[in-house]
């Protein structure tokens, strides 16, 4: 028997359940459908002492702040769990655990959809795919015949003594790659850290924490026509406090840092001429960040403190110096490899014509060109804001009114 309803929600995550929260205010009735538990991914694709990035002040889904009694600190994985998993309580969502979609298609009739789950069919009129950025972990092949190291993407790894003794290559200088690498040198491990390309930004600035700064310049609605060609997301963590990530910090603390990784032979890794340029990038793209913030404390005539510190720029260490081309794992007696390399997209299931040729979903601001079917969650939908927890309630209203009018 095929079940019926008018919008499915696929996904269980702070996205389906605020699309579901939108629906409900609209009178629209929907079934939301999590192929594991309620924010599966915070639960098992984050290592133990991860701390949230955004300060709890700024943390929230609509109509549903989230309680804490440090508004300036960062949330333990655990507590964003809980507080999703209250949200879910709270919009009392129609959301079945437990069920996968394998498939999704056209109904033979063309104006419906037809999923094909682990439970059965189920028809709807609207489709909201709400899956998430974060769907197959990416990692390069370049040394995927070397089982004497132990290799773990970031989304698997948990904590220093998961890894066998030794000296561990992080690869990957985003937020996760930069967080795990800390972890790693406090916990005492010899550590070495190929850096990409990134945007590093200060933690807090004059006063303020970078989130405040984003709201109070408007940078945080950036529509994503004016993104720009740099794809790096901020560099910022939450981890230990919350401090500005420098990377000269991280050599003079006794990281070695490494240019981008290009090829692998055996145990010898061949490394891109490329440091000074990734380091300078960081560097360039935290400066004009400070210039526009003293931009804007000067033309709104805030009483804001000059922050000199936060120009203060650490020496070049000797890593950045006389970079290595050439580095052996087993010279340097490197057993581990970390991969904070990102994700890429799983899209695979969906039939129907809304994927360019990467497998990317092909939308305006969540909205596709067929009649009804929808995506949600994604980096950059319709603004910087997009990606950020705090940021998904717009983008849901917005499809949720799109489909109360279908529904019209």
């Amino acid at each position: 028997m095929v079940e019926r309803v008018s919008t499915l929600i696929i996904g269980g995550g702070q996205a389906g359940l605020t699309m579901s929260h939108m629906l409900s205010q609209r009178g629209c009735s929907h079934l939301v459908l999590e192929r594991n538990r309620i924010a599966e991914r915070w639960r098992s694709e984050r290592w133990d002492e991860m701390r949230f990035q955004f300060p709890n002040w700024s943390v929230r889904l609509p109509d549903f702040p989230f309680p804490h009694a440090d508004p300036d600190g960062f949330a333990t994985n655990g507590q964003i769990v809980d507080f999703i998993t209250a949200y879910a309580a709270f919009v009392a969502a129609p959301i079945r655990c437990g069920v996968c979609v394998t498939a999704l298609r056209r109904h033979d009739t063309g104006s419906a959809f037809v999923a094909e789950t682990t439970e059965g069919m189920i028809e709807a009129d609207n489709v909201v795919v709400a899956t998430g950025p974060y769907q197959r972990a990416f990692i390069p092949p370049l040394l995927r015949d070397h089982a004497s190291v132990f290799q773990v993407h970031a989304s698997r790894y948990r904590n220093p003594d998961q890894l066998p003794p030794g000296a561990v290559l992080v690869v990957g200088s985003g937020a996760s790659g930069a967080q795990i690498t800390e972890e790693l040198f406090r916990a005492g491990r010899r550590v070495y850290l190929s850096v990409g390309q990134h945007t590093r930004l200060p933690r807090r600035y004059r006063g303020r924490d970078l989130i405040w700064w984003l709201s109070a310049m408007g940078l945080d609605q950036t529509p994503t026509e004016m993104r720009g060609p740099d794809r790096s997301n901020p560099l910022i963590t939450g981890a230990f406090g919350g401090d500005t990530i420098d990377f000269r910090r991280f050599a003079a603390e006794g990281v070695t840092l490494l240019g981008r990784m290009q090829a692998a032979d055996h145990t010898m890794v061949t490394l891109a001429a490329d440091l000074s340029k990734r380091l300078a990038y960081g560097d360039g793209s935290y400066a004009v960040f400070l210039e526009m913030a003293d931009t804007h404390v000067r033309r709104h005539g805030l009483d804001m403190p000059e922050d000199h510190l936060a120009r203060a720029l650490l020496a070049d260490p000797p890593c950045l110096i006389e970079p290595l081309r050439h580095l052996d794992l087993r010279v340097a007696d490197i057993n581990t490899v970390v991969w904070a390399t990102g994700y890429a997209f799983d899209f695979g299931w969906i039939n129907v014509p809304v994927l360019n040729t990467r497998g990317e979903p092909m939308h305006r601001q969540g909205i596709t060109d067929l009649p009804g079917m929808y995506f949600l969650g994604l980096p950059w939908l319709a603004n910087l804001n997009s990606s950020l927890l705090s940021g998904v309630g717009a983008d849901a209203a917005r499809l949720a009114n799109h489909i109360a009018a279908r529904a019209g």
